[in-house]
């Protein structure tokens, strides 16, 4: 790719995408989270950029925390960072929050809005659609006795976010996008049953790295 720009990769998500550390109020530094150890792997032909916010949801406009709604950020995302060559997209934890009361089918609805944002050129220059790649997050944890058990609960939450997955790559399919299964990889720390553990973070990155590799060969 000598002489020409690198690819440009978008990972739009909430705080799995922006690396909290489980347990804290703190980020994973550049040589752990996924998102960066993924430009690594990638290396000097591709450009990683994350956007990533904490909370935020599919569709939904957070009542108690605010300004989360990702429907609402992504054509303000796609604008800032064309050309987009690869988009992926990781969200649904958050909307299975207990206030949302949102089954799995129901989220896998309002990721169908944001795949069919997310597949359409803009009117705008170099506006073009970009490759999507779907990432499902990891089933959640066990909240007993933990900090966000009072915003999941095992009999609804967890339960969801079991068949989130399963829901996510037929959404892959009708949409003619890539799907990718991110609890075959990683799985959510014992510490908050939300968040992601550090140490198999490469595996993750690895494993983006080569759907990523993979797009980019289709996009040819």
């Amino acid at each position: 790719m000598s002489g020409k720009d690198p690819l440009s990769v978008v990972c739009f998500g909430d705080s799995l995408t922006w690396g909290f550390v489980p347990g804290t109020k703190s980020r994973y530094g550049h040589d752990e989270r996924w998102t960066r150890l993924l430009q690594k792997e990638l290396g000097s032909d591709y450009y990683v950029i994350e956007e990533g916010v904490n909370g935020r949801t599919t569709v939904f406009d957070d009542p108690a925390r605010g300004d989360k709604n990702g429907l609402e950020h992504l054509a303000t995302v796609r604008k800032t960072h064309m050309p987009i060559d690869i988009l992926i997209i990781m969200l649904g934890t958050n909307d299975l929050q207990d206030r949302f009361q949102m089954s799995a089918d129901a989220i896998g609805l309002a990721m169908g809005r944001l795949l069919f944002a997310a597949t359409q050129a803009t009117d705008d220059v170099e506006g073009r659609a970009p490759k999507v790649l779907l990432m499902s997050p990891p089933p959640l944890g066990d909240f007993t006795g933990k900090e966000y058990a009072g915003l999941f609960s095992q009999d609804h939450s967890v339960a969801q976010s079991k068949l989130l997955a399963g829901v996510y790559q037929k959404l892959a399919e009708t949409y003619s996008v890539a799907f990718f299964d991110t609890g075959s990889v990683v799985s959510v720390s014992e510490v908050d049953a939300v968040h992601l553990k550090a140490e198999p973070q490469k595996d993750l990155a690895k494993a983006i790295a080569e759907e990523v590799r993979k797009l980019a060969k289709a996009a040819v």
